[in-house]
């Protein structure tokens, strides 16, 4: 067994293999960029090495940096983690040439199977169904556009080398054919170094079920069940469970058995992952082939309470598997949430920045340890609170997995999950987790990949959060607000006959677009717990943890238990509840009157100008001032976390003035044009 590794990677899954490294005993070396300095899994690992500037091609994809690192270090092995280099079967073939053990497949293997075009052809040579394409790689955008004819639309625009949904594009028609292709090949230069594009049919109304697959160094495969990944948006997974509602267990085993086939065919060795389309009548269809380990391994772990990190470790180092097919098991549900640094509120761009508070839920389960018997909450990470998140690299904060006795007690366990973490100074995708697993569709098990473009189809905005009891979060918002009037009626040397007196009767209001306010008269009562009945007759017994100046509030109401969030700003009070978010004042029913009529001040018009919708590196300007523009017509491109984002006019119009400059780093809502 190895005394000492390095992985060549950063982030949750650079902290993941270190936590079962210092189990087995194994001594880590972590690597890093300029921009990872003050980074989680630096402070974790037992060394680190500095490797270069902050983009990654002059430091996490540099093959001869990650090389030296280890020589310097002493490290016999290298583990690649997900992403850079894990799939790059020159960088494989190199570690093993100077004499280091790459903790994944052999190079021969990472080429037949990691590289999608020839992964489709080795599986059609192998008899398996694979969907119609073209499987060389394009040279050019009107090349793409014939193929995509001939194939007819809509079609799937894929990088050879793609994976995390980079350098991917779906097009219905010749427009986004052309440009789709043009996007996808910059993408898959600029994050894996390898321009090469293909095409296929885009299968409409499918599941994405994939089978994680270990083999041996002896010629041993095994599949461990397999994951359901069909909820994504824009081919980027965003919750993962295993196993899948959907599947017979003839089906699961038919996937699993073609999926060892085809592992044995290129002698796989190590943890990977076999990617099916799975159609409505449960016929599946080979997609491509991961050689490395995937972002949502977690939950396989926790179904089948087995170490995949330890798994590729022991192979590596030559240990044959210790079990067989029939050996493991399958026990219980598991849920997994990408906790991504992005606002759903504006179209998901990403959001970079400090995290001024990082408070994840309480957990459970770890990583690289045993799974409880009843289940729990285990939260992968990379970050800390007062760390940076780089728009650099990928947006993950973390990943959140629930692991229950069945599903609907794993959807529970999530719910309150994501209540209680709390994330400030940068935004979150949690409000749309939390709406996408109180959608009965989701909970029913009725979905597949396009469920988030049907279900969403004008993106995600507080309006389409769905609460069974949206009075609750305004109780919660008036018991929180009791608490500060008793402190503050609790304050010593108060002039007497003026000190701070407490009422029972007041009107909540709730904020509304547009000064479009709500208002909710409501009494509020103290005796041991509070009691807010709401005007119609609603009441809400609520006892709660919460203190001062802190976010998470847990307790029960009406004897139910409940995790909520709740802050002060100024006077108004934000409520966050199960993905829905309010902000509430609470005053006197005179004070209400006179807010009624007060008047309404409207934000500055900023039409005439272009802002950029999220921190970002400014790649190009188009145009210049004085030019005039159509609609739809390419102004600027913006660079942030390995995705390259359009911005293109919403009118007609005329350049008055450009007001920022190419690199340029944009802060959110920073003007980049203005227009005459």
């Amino acid at each position: 067994m190895f005394t000492k590794i390095l992985i060549a990677n950063r982030g949750e899954i650079a902290c993941r293999v270190i936590k079962t490294a210092r189990k087995m005993g194994i001594k880590t070396v972590a690597v890093y960029s300029e921009a990872d300095r003050d980074a989680r899994h630096v402070e974790l690992a037992d060394e680190a090495v500095f490797i270069g500037a902050a983009p990654s091609r002059e430091s996490y994809l540099v093959a001869d940096k990650i090389i030296a690192a280890c020589k310097s270090t002493g490290a016999q092995a290298v583990h690649p983690g997900y992403g850079f280099l894990s799939e790059n079967e020159d960088f494989a073939k190199r570690v093993e040439e100077e004499g280091i053990t790459f903790i994944g497949p052999k190079h021969y293997s990472i080429a037949a199977m990691g590289d999608k075009i020839a992964s489709k052809k080795l599986a059609n040579e192998a008899k398996v169904n694979t969907i119609p394409g073209w499987n060389d790689a394009i040279e050019s955008p009107e090349r793409a556009v014939e193929i995509a004819r001939d194939i007819g639309y809509p079609v799937m625009i894929k990088a050879s080398a793609g994976g995390g949904g980079k350098g991917l594009r779906v097009a219905f028609n010749d427009k986004e054919a052309f440009e789709g292709f043009s996007a996808c090949r910059n993408e898959a230069r600029n994050s894996f170094g390898d321009d090469r594009v293909f095409i296929e049919k885009f299968v409409e109304s499918p599941r994405h079920i994939e089978i994680q697959v270990l083999g041996d160094a002896q010629g041993n495969v095994v599949y461990l069940h397999e994951r359901e990944c069909s909820i994504q948006r824009r081919h980027q997974k965003v919750i993962e469970e295993a196993p899948s509602p959907f599947i017979s267990d003839a089906t699961r085993k038919a996937m699993g058995e073609q999926a060892v086939a085809l592992a044995k065919a290129v002698k796989y060795q190590s943890a990977g992952t076999v990617e099916f389309v799975v159609g409505k009548d449960q016929s599946f269809y080979f997609l491509e082939m991961n050689t490395r380990l995937q972002v949502e391994h977690p939950v396989t772990e926790c179904i089948t309470g087995l170490d995949l990190v330890e798994q590729m470790i022991r192979v590596a180092a030559g240990e044959p598997l210790a079990f067989s097919q029939a050996d493991i098991p399958r026990r219980g549900w598991a849920i997994e949430c990408r906790i991504n640094a992005e606002d759903p509120f504006r179209n998901f761009l990403p959001s970079t920045g400090r995290l001024v508070r990082y408070a994840p839920p309480a957990t459970t389960m770890e990583a690289a340890l045993p799974v409880p018997e009843g289940g729990g909450v285990r939260v992968d990470t990379g970050v800390y609170e007062g760390g940076e998140i780089p728009m650099y690299y990928d947006s993950m904060i973390a990943k959140l997995i629930v692991h229950g006795a069945d599903r609907a007690d794993a959807i529970e366990k999530m719910r309150e999950a994501l209540n209680g973490f709390v994330i400030r100074g940068i935004s979150s995708n949690i409000p749309f987790q939390s709406a996408l697993l109180a959608h009965p569709k989701f909970q029913s098990g009725d979905f597949n990949t396009g469920f988030i473009a049907e279900h969403y189809p004008k993106g995600f905005s507080a309006g389409v959060v769905p609460h069974d009891e949206p009075d609750f979060l305004v109780a919660l918002a008036a018991a929180v607000y009791r608490r500060y009037r008793d402190r503050a009626a609790g304050i010593s040397g108060q002039l007497p006959g003026h000190g701070v007196q407490i009422g029972e009767q007041f009107t909540a209001v709730v904020k509304g677009e547009g000064g479009q306010h709500r208002y909710v008269p409501l009494r509020i009562q103290a005796n041991g717990h509070i009691t807010v009945t709401i005007e119609g007759g609603k009441r809400y017994d609520i006892d709660k943890d919460w203190r001062f100046g802190g976010i998470r509030a847990e307790g029960s109401c009406n004897g139910l238990p409940f995790t909520a969030q709740v802050e002060r700003h100024g006077l108004w009070y934000r409520v966050a509840h199960n993905g829905l978010a309010i902000d509430v004042q609470l005053m006197s029913a005179r004070a209400a009157e006179l807010l009624r009529v007060m008047p309404f001040k409207a934000p500055a018009d900023m039409s005439k100008f272009l802002l950029s919708p999220m921190p970002g590196l400014l790649v190009n300007v188009a145009v210049k001032p004085g030019q005039a523009v159509q609609a739809g017509e390419r102004l600027a491109t913006i660079e942030a976390m390995k995705m390259e984002n359009i911005l293109t006019a919403a009118q007609d119009g005329t350049v008055a003035e450009v007001l920022a400059a190419q690199g340029e780093s944009l802060s959110v809502d920073q003007p980049i044009i203005k227009f005459a």
